[in-house]
């Protein structure tokens, strides 16, 4: 696995360069969200506008509706909880295609919870017109911007910065509403989405050595939520479904795929791994991911649970497993 640095500071740029009705639209946030550079390189397609949200996202509905494509960069939680009113009516009211990169999302940031956005996929899944993508390795980064002009709508994207995994394959982009077929198998459903996919890459790798088949599948796309893959998977598993994801446990991933299981009659186990109905607080990321229960030994206990088996896997154990070992789909 590797690690990649500033990912969407250098896609961006060279995306812009490519469709000139590309605006970078900043929260006085600019270096934090990874467009510095872009301001140096593009100034004249580069709008700061302070630390003004609601302001910044009427105007992206002013440049939208003259034909401008505007990519707002803010940490997710500014993007939805204050200017909330600006993004239903000015935004998704009358389906302008602006695209709002919501950096740090969930608990990968250590400012507590004025910072971290634990509930937002479970806001904006209630908002008519919205898409959500939400990124898990770097792959997903670089495929963000190309999927939010494809779409040409209002879409919602959990961005990640700093160093950030490479997963994936950088030759096979990820595709909007289709989720990545990770592993296999038939004893449990797994879905993940986030960080959680690289904590649930390294679980699953420990349970087939345990003679357990997973079929794993990375979920990006969280509305809409109408991908085949998803029923597929669910009704092959004989044991039951997991999901895990950097989120409330409730109105996210497992909210929706618990959907679906109910509109299709699939009568299993869901076991739900995420943040429950509390407030989180500041720390480091891989402290917050075990006081929290979304890592690799919290999905393992999961999946204990759904077998009636133990396993006794120790959190050294798991993080020793080197994923350019995983034997991907």
């Amino acid at each position: 696995m590797q690690i990649e640095k500033n990912v969407h500071s250098n896609n961006i740029i060279q995306f812009a360069e490519k469709h000139k009705e590309v605006l970078v639209m900043s929260a006085d946030l600019g270096t934090s969200c990874e467009v510095g550079e872009f301001a140096k390189k593009l100034p004249e397609r580069y709008l700061s506008m302070g630390i003004a949200e609601q302001n910044m996202l009427g105007w992206a509905a002013g440049l939208a509706k003259e034909g401008f494509h505007p990519f707002l960069h803010t940490f997710a939680v500014f993007l939805y909880r204050r200017p909330l009113d600006q993004l239903e009516m000015s935004i998704a009211y009358p389906n302008l295609p602006v695209a709002l990169l919501g950096f740090v999302p969930g608990i990968t940031t250590p400012g507590g919870i004025t910072h971290q956005s634990i509930e937002d996929v479970g806001i904006m899944r209630t908002i008519p017109n919205m898409n959500i993508f939400d990124c898990g390795d770097a792959t997903d980064v670089e495929s963000a911007l190309e999927i939010c002009r494809e779409i040409n709508a209002p879409i919602y994207v959990r961005m990640l910065r700093g160093a950030v995994p490479r997963l994936f394959d950088p030759n096979e982009p990820t595709t909007f509403n289709k989720g990545r077929l990770l592993s296999e198998g038939t004893d449990i459903a797994l879905f993940s989405s986030s960080i959680c996919t690289e904590e649930a890459m390294r679980a699953t790798s420990y349970l087939e050595k345990q003679g357990l088949s997973v079929q794993h599948v990375h979920i990006t796309t969280l509305k809409p939520f109408t991908d085949p893959l998803v029923l597929e998977t669910l009704e092959k598993a004989k044991y039951g479904v997991i999901t895990m994801e950097n989120h409330s446990v409730i109105g996210g991933l497992g909210t929706s795929v618990g959907e679906v299981m109910l509109e299709n009659r699939v009568n299993k186990e869901l076991i739900k791994i995420g943040i429950n109905d509390e407030w989180t607080h500041g720390a480091a990321k891989p402290y917050l991911m075990k006081k929290y229960g979304i890592d690799a030994l919290s999905l393992i206990k999961a999946v204990e649970k759904l077998v009636d088996d133990k396993f006794d896997a120790t959190e050294d154990e798991l993080e020793a497993i080197r994923l350019e070992d995983y034997d991907r789909v």
